[in-house]
């Protein structure tokens, strides 16, 4: 494991020392657990730009557009099922509202 030297202001430090003292945690395990959080997010938004960005280029192209929109259409009843299922009702069973019962009590 390969260390690192840093300096922190004061305020900080006694941050990090008052958190060390709550949590029982060396204050090294709360900085690799601070850094590994803040790479892991920063991934995550760099991933969700790239693919924002994917889908801004797709939603410009016609084409494209045409082809998603078939694709979600061809899907709506195999969600829709997998939906009932998932909600403890056998496909295509209508609502309990549809049936005028209430969710409510």
């Amino acid at each position: 494991m390969g260390s690192v030297s840093l300096r922190l202001p004061d305020e900080l430090e006694q941050k990090l020392d008052a958190e060390a003292d709550r949590s029982g945690q060396p204050r090294s395990q709360l900085i690799r657990d601070a850094i590994a959080e803040l790479i892991a997010r920063r991934e995550r938004e760099r991933v969700l730009a790239e693919v924002t960005a994917a889908a801004r280029v797709l939603a410009s192209d016609p084409t494209a557009l045409a082809e998603a929109r078939q694709i979600a259409e061809d899907f709506v009843e195999a969600e829709n099922d997998a939906l009932d299922v998932a909600e403890g009702r056998r496909p295509g069973q209508p609502w309990r509202e549809e049936l005028g019962e209430r969710w409510w009590k």
